[in-house]
């Protein structure tokens, strides 16, 4: 904004736009180098290692998700499961509990949507 040429300032700015384009270009490449970048090969021999015990542990991950989706069936408010959607830790534990969600609103809908019907008949 110093000068007052109006085709400079334009020439500025352009360059400044370039600049930033080739500096997010530039960022976007470093992370997909990182996060595509080949896993170690000694990464992969102590997973081999400690499979059984990892597969111990996927089981009773397994078990745990098992009774949870169980109890789940068991509650009919959504504003409880929206609590425990709040209070879940795990990753698998939310998706669990956002398919009751989905699923006791789609019944609330159903129910909703029959009441409609046999209003509307009479």
């Amino acid at each position: 904004e110093a000068t007052l040429d109006l085709t400079e300032r334009r020439r500025i700015r352009s360059a400044i736009r370039d600049l930033q384009r080739q500096e997010l270009e530039r960022d976007e490449e470093a992370l997909a180098s990182k996060r595509f970048r080949p896993e170690r090969g000694s990464h992969r021999q102590d997973d081999k290692e400690n499979w059984p015990g990892s597969q111990h542990l996927e089981e009773e991950q397994q078990a745990a998700l098992a009774a949870l989706s169980q109890q789940l069936e068991a509650i009919t408010s959504v504003e409880e499961l929206t609590k425990l959607l709040r209070a879940a830790g795990e990753y698998e534990e939310r998706k669990l509990i956002r398919a009751a969600i989905r699923k006791l609103r789609a019944k609330e809908i159903e129910a909703a949507a029959l009441a409609g019907n046999v209003q509307s008949s009479r």
